[in-house]
């Protein structure tokens, strides 16, 4: 049978790969030979020329969010735009709650 696999991406190419999961093994962009990060079998890549969402997409990776399916719906609420995230992380600010939380919520 074969394994499921997930999504890898290289931030700097805005580029998107479906791999098969492997813990051990570091994965390296075939455009950039840049080490790819992990994002999760939930991930759906914004188009490449969509650069606003690339950088949302920077901000949560940074903040240590993942697109990671759970038993029961999906990775949840992600923000899709740069002002969803700054009103996230300002309420992160007020309230005092970690900011890879506040941005799940």
């Amino acid at each position: 049978m074969a394994h499921a696999k997930t999504s890898y991406v290289c931030l700097p190419c805005r580029a998107s790969y479906k791999q098969p999961y492997d813990r051990e093994r570091q994965r390296i962009c075939p455009r950039c030979s840049e080490p790819l990060t992990h994002v999760g079998s939930a991930f759906a890549a914004p188009r490449r020329r969509d650069t606003a969402a690339w950088r949302t997409l920077s901000v949560l990776l940074n903040a240590g969010v993942g697109f990671h399916k759970s038993c029961c719906g999906g990775p949840g609420c992600r923000p899709r735009t740069l002002r969803e995230v700054r009103e996230r992380m300002t309420y992160a600010r007020r309230t005092g709650e970690p900011v890879g939380k506040a941005l799940v919520r």
